[in-house]
Order: structure tokens, then sequence, then C-alpha cells
């Protein structure tokens, strides 16, 4: 996906404006700058994630298996879960199956039905990660004092709610 690294000024922002009707300038420096931070701390998690061999779409599969009492799921559950298509999870799992950090379990003799199972290389790679990962999401968030946290939480749903504008 395609992300705006070098955000508009004043300047450019006027020219919008004088073309097109209803320009709130700091309206859209602030939902600019929302979706830059979004999209940095993404690319944040991607280089974590690559230092542990893993890439973010992988990473949340496993995390998702592991959440599982029978560490069991379908590709089509995966996918609705992760909120993706079924073809993107189909590239996800094989990759994931080639490293053999899950496996593939046929279900009532049904070839075409399957589920996915964490293996325990898997959890072996989830238990290296996990450990490193925790503390340094408590050292980011704690940035932010806990109440103004939980505020920011709010603020940001309240704009999710209202990002059906787009639909």
């Amino acid at each position: 996906m395609l992300q705006l690294k070098d955000l508009p000024d004043a300047k450019v922002l006027k020219k919008f404006a004088e073309r097109y009707e209803d320009v709130d300038s700091h309206s859209v420096t602030h939902f600019l700058n929302i979706l830059r931070i979004g999209t940095e701390l993404a690319e944040s998690l991607d280089r974590f994630l690559a230092t542990h061999g893993l890439l973010q779409g992988r990473w949340w599969v496993l995390i998702l298996l592991m959440r599982e009492d029978d560490l069991t799921s379908t590709p089509s559950e995966l996918a609705e879960k992760a909120g993706v298509s079924r073809a993107t999870m189909s590239g996800l799992i094989n990759g994931l199956l080639r490293d053999g950090l899950v496996s593939r379990q046929e279900v009532n003799k049904d070839r075409r039905s399957y589920s996915i199972l964490l293996t325990t290389a898997g959890q072996d790679k989830l238990d290296e990660v996990m450990p490193d990962y925790y503390p340094r999401v408590k050292k980011m968030m704690n940035a932010i004092p806990k109440q103004q946290r939980e505020d920011l939480l709010k603020q940001l749903i309240l704009l999710k709610e209202q990002s059906k504008v787009f639909d």
C-alpha cells in the first residue's frame, strides 16, 4: 500500500482549498498525521518481527492459532479473524507450512476440508518473539500516561466509527 511520507504543508493545503470546497486544513492535517503515525507503527513492528525472521501477517496467524484451545483453526476462520481475503490467508499459510510453523490436518477424511495446526516449531517461534515483544510495547506505551492512553483510545475509536464516511 502506498503511504504518503511527505505530508502537505499549509501552502499545499491552501492550493487545494482554492480548488475544492469545504477544505478544513486542520482536519486534513490531523487526519493525514494519524494515518502516517499508524503506518509508522506498523512499519516499526515489521522491522522488529524481521529480526525474528517473521512478517507481520504470518505472526498474526501464529497468534490466532495459539489463542485456540486446540491450537487449530480453518483457513476461512483465520481469514475472517485477520480481516484478510481467503487468498491472502492461503499465501500466509503456505509460507508457514513451508517453514514448518504450522501443519495441515484433514477434517472428516474430506481432502477439501482441513484445519491448520500450530506446530511445536510455531509455538517455539512465538516463545522466541513474545518475550522480546511485550517489553517493547510496554516501553512505547509508557511514553503516554495511562489515563491519556485510555482517552486517546476512546478518541481513536470515535474516529474509527466515523470512518464509514469513506464507505
